[in-house]
């Protein structure tokens, strides 16, 4: 499962995405990314292929990368895009207000990263009454919440790939700690749960010492990693299942007396973790293509406003390049399988 490249890891670079903001209303005026994406429109008059993205968080760059796949995406079926969001990854309450403000605009389709599993359900059943299609992405409501959720990959191979790096690294031996995003993050605490699993069924010389939030902040991250190598003297290893974490604790260890004893991996793009992957900060970590991610749930959020699918399980419809996807249990679509970036390999992606 993780070996070479996938085609979840295919670049979508070579489409070109106009750009177009919905109202002024839906958009955030502190941030420039709150922008938007548009094409004529060849779909049948009947079909409101405008969408509302909705990440995490603004200037997230795992979520910028997110949100170039949903425009290419958007405009290769000739709809329009905007993206909004509050400025922190741990606020669902302000996720709240851009679902409702998007549900006023009846737009055709919401393409959400969710804060927390159950927090912004009631809005999204809102929007669904409305007649506003629900995608979920990266991160899950719960089902009877959204029409789809596009998963990056299993839990199962999320959490696997990263305790394996882990465990490579420090010889199957020592204390470890997980810096993870909020801690009431859905796909983040999947993750975790499985990890624990994992290392107390195939790792027992593994010592799980702690588990610290970040929320998706870079300082807060920072300043989180320095707190682990304070309170824990020995530690031999830090999994970071969040792109801003990983970056940030990689910041800290390059500049660090840890650099090199303390190992680091977790989920990361190679933009970002380039220079720390080729100084020797961390050695590998892995990902899916997050701009892929994003391309998926605007075609998936496009056949549901088309009546192509309805998200029931054995639905099938088509992405870039034609490849087809079907929906699973649950109303769920897999993109593909983790990736292991390394000093091999991490110039041949640009993401």
């Amino acid at each position: 499962m993780l070996g070479k490249s996938r085609a979840g890891l295919r670049t979508l670079a070579g489409l070109a995405a106009a750009s177009m903001l919905l109202a002024a209303g839906c958009t955030t005026a502190a941030t420039p990314s709150a922008s938007g994406s548009a094409a004529s429109s060849s779909a049948p008059a009947a079909a409101n292929l405008t969408m509302t993205f909705l990440p995490k968080n603004l200037g997230n760059a795992y979520f910028d990368t997110s949100f170039k796949g949903v425009q290419t995406a958007v405009a290769a079926i000739g709809g329009t895009v905007t993206q909004v969001g509050p400025a922190k990854g741990d606020d669902p309450a302000g996720q709240v207000s851009y679902i409702n403000t998007a549900t006023q605009q009846q737009v055709g389709a919401l393409l959400v990263s969710a804060n927390d599993k159950a927090a912004i359900c009631d809005a999204l059943k809102e929007a669904k009454t409305a007649g506003v299609k629900v995608v979920t992405f990266d991160s899950d409501t719960t089902a009877d919440c959204r029409d789809l959720f596009i998963n990056q990959a299993t839990a199962e191979g999320i959490a696997k790939v990263q305790v394996d790096i882990i465990a490579s690294e420090i010889g199957d031996a020592g204390e470890v700690a997980i810096l993870s995003a909020s801690a009431n993050a859905t796909n983040q605490n999947a993750w975790i749960e499985m990890m624990k699993k994992d290392l107390a069924a195939n790792h027992p010389n593994i010592k799980l010492v702690d588990t610290v939030y970040g929320n998706d902040d870079d300082q807060t991250s920072f300043d989180k990693t320095q707190g682990l190598l304070s309170a824990h003297p020995n530690l031999k290893g830090i999994i970071s299942p969040t792109t801003v974490g990983i970056s940030a604790a990689a910041r800290f260890l390059s500049k660090s007396s840890s650099k090199g004893k303390v190992m680091l991996t977790g989920l990361g793009t190679p933009n970002q973790m380039r220079a720390f992957v080729k100084d020797g900060t961390v050695t590998e970590f892995a990902l899916w293509n997050p701009e892929e991610l994003g391309a998926l749930a605007a075609y998936a959020a496009a056949a549901l406003i088309k009546g192509e699918i309805t998200g029931k399980e054995g639905d099938k419809f088509k992405a870039a390049d034609g490849k087809e996807y079907t929906v699973g249990a649950d109303a769920t679509v897999l993109l593909g399988e983790p990736y292991k970036f390394n000093k091999d390999n991490i110039d041949n992606f640009k993401f």
